[in-house]
């Protein structure tokens, strides 16, 4: 349980330093659309606030707070979102863009299954 709780605060940290630091590299990078650096940005500090979160309440002994069951939520909100602008051709206009993004969707499934069998587990 420990070591997914370390691999989503490692993702959502460091996607978030890429998306604060630099928002227009990292968006052609993943083939996204342009857009001002704001919007980016404001998901990085969100993606760092998690990141923040989940390290504080994993670190702490006896924590109740955010855990494997508050991730697994925060993932299916992800998935559900992309997954519908994907499928509705909202997201990125470019075949990699595409590409990036369902594999991230993907990813962020597979994670969450693995969480959600620790938290059977319990």
């Amino acid at each position: 349980m420990q070591q997914l709780l370390w691999i989503e605060t490692l993702l959502n940290f460091f996607a978030g330093l890429l998306l604060v630091l630099l928002p227009g590299s990292t968006i052609k990078l993943l083939g996204l659309p342009a857009t001002a650096s704001f919007w980016p940005r404001l998901l990085g500090a969100l993606l760092m606030g998690i990141a923040c979160a989940i390290f504080l309440e994993g670190s702490a002994p006896g924590s109740g707070g955010l855990g494997l069951a508050g991730l697994v939520l925060i993932n299916a909100c992800v998935v559900s979102i992309l997954g519908a602008l994907l499928v509705l051709e909202l997201g990125p206009v470019s075949a990699r863009g595409r590409a990036l993004m369902w594999l991230f969707l993907v990813l962020v499934v597979w994670l969450s299954i693995l969480e959600i069998a620790n938290l059977k587990a319990l």
